[in-house]
């Protein structure tokens, strides 16, 4: 071969004629075998736009996290598999792995705001309302309503600008309260001001749409788990999900031993305890509670895994909205929600009203049945008490107290609490 390829380049002027008859030969010479210093090729993983929810962008909720998503640093737990399939789009939720290094994964949460039957019912309906089309560019549409034109106009998240919204946290809504929402708003550059000045017309409709369909991203961003506040870490949004740090739902715990019940009773009274009495003087209620509101970290620490139904109302400044005022409608304020729904009056909510919620629906499927006589007679007894209303005039501490002195003693302090644990061995507060 080599004697055959030295007599023919001997007898060719042309160079290119010799380059190609050399590479030739190296492919006919390495044909047999693969190089080892050959790259192996990465498995794709197919995303479409469509399952993100960013082809419905600016009607979405942001796009801070795409990029880890696209780089493959978020991977559903389905991925895992040797078929490397996106789950069905139509769940509401999904449990994925996140990384920062590529060589450490963490559990994260990844959830829709709604089903994708209610997002697309909704979109459906701002194409027909709006446009009279069964189709259209939801960005358009939603840019020519009135609400949003004075959005565009606004210097400063006013009251007026979320009247009618269907979200708990806005039924009373306070100054102080929205220049907070725009101030940490993590979907664009941190400004750090009270101003909208930062925000692009794009991002004052990301905003709007996220306050209008569900307002749990919101509540994870300006009340940080950092600073103390009981919510998972929000990581991020792309499209129409949203990722957050991971939870087990209580429902999963209600079959718990004794001790670990009894723990996540105490935590979740202190819950409740701290939602009523905090430092920025905001009172947090809920206005609805099932077994997958809370949730629970691998370390045993409980947390508001779903803020989706909390309502807040400003003790320092209170509602600057009447209530005549929330009766506005609009397409905005029909995204989720029934339009005839009646909102809840700000003067109608009292201090015991999640509590009795909580010995209503969840205490009781979490401690029933799981300690000796005479301490589960009394339990069950303070619960029934509580879930009628706390009718003989006991305040919400004292009551929280009084079941969480009952429940102190039948807790333990072992590696399963790490949330606690070893500082529990060394400190009376346990």
């Amino acid at each position: 071969m080599g004697h055959w390829i030295h007599c023919l380049c001997s007898r060719v002027a042309d160079p290119l004629m010799l380059l190609l008859v050399l590479a030739l030969s190296c492919n006919r010479s390495t044909a047999a075998t693969a190089s080892p210093s050959v790259p192996h090729i990465k498995p794709s993983y197919s995303f479409g736009r469509t399952f993100l929810g960013l082809d419905k962008c600016n009607a979405c909720i942001g796009t801070s996290i795409c990029k880890k998503f696209f780089k493959e640093e978020i991977r559903f737990d389905t991925w895992l598999s040797s078929h490397l399939k996106l789950p069905p789009s139509s769940l509401l939720s999904y449990s994925g792995n996140y990384t920062d290094d590529a060589k450490s994964w963490r559990l994260v949460d990844i959830t829709r705001l709604t089903s994708k039957y209610q997002h697309d019912r909704a979109d459906k309906r701002i194409c027909t309302s709006l446009l009279k089309t069964k189709t259209c560019s939801l960005e358009r549409a939603l840019r020519r309503t009135q609400r949003f034109q004075k959005w565009l106009r606004a210097k400063r998240l006013t009251p007026d600008l979320v009247q009618g919204l269907s979200s708990p946290m806005l039924r009373c809504p306070s100054q102080r309260l929205l220049d907070r929402i725009v101030r940490r708003y993590a979907e664009v550059p941190d400004a750090g001001s009270i101003y909208m000045d930062h925000l692009t017309d794009r991002d004052k409709l990301r905003l709007l749409y996220t306050l209008a369909v569900n307002s749990h991203p919101i509540l994870l961003q300006i009340f940080p788990n950092v600073e103390g506040w009981p919510f998972p870490r929000y990581l991020g949004s792309c499209g129409r999900l949203v990722v957050s740090a991971s939870t087990r739902p209580l429902r999963d715990f209600f079959g718990a031993a004794p001790e670990v019940a009894a723990d996540l009773a105490l935590q979740l009274l202190a819950v409740l305890r701290s939602m009523g009495t905090n430092d920025l003087n905001y009172f947090f209620y809920f206005t609805h509670v099932d077994a997958g509101t809370f949730g629970v970290f691998s370390n045993g620490h409980l947390f508001i895994r779903d803020a989706s139904t909390l309502g807040i109302i400003d003790k320092e400044e209170g509602s600057q909205l009447m209530d005549g005022q929330q009766d506005y409608k609009d397409i905005f304020s029909c995204l989720t929600v029934d339009c005839q729904s009646a909102f809840v009056s700000c003067n109608s909510i009292g201090e015991k009203h999640s509590l009795v919620m909580v010995c209503q629906e969840l205490l009781p499927k979490l401690l029933a049945g799981k300690f000796r006589p005479p301490v589960q007679e009394k339990i069950d007894s303070f619960l029934q008490h509580c879930a009628g209303g706390l009718t003989d005039g006991q305040g919400v501490n004292e009551a929280i107290a009084e079941l969480a002195e009952l429940l102190k003693p039948l807790r333990s302090c072992d590696s399963r609490f790490a949330y606690r644990y070893p500082d529990c061995r060394y400190s009376d507060k346990y």
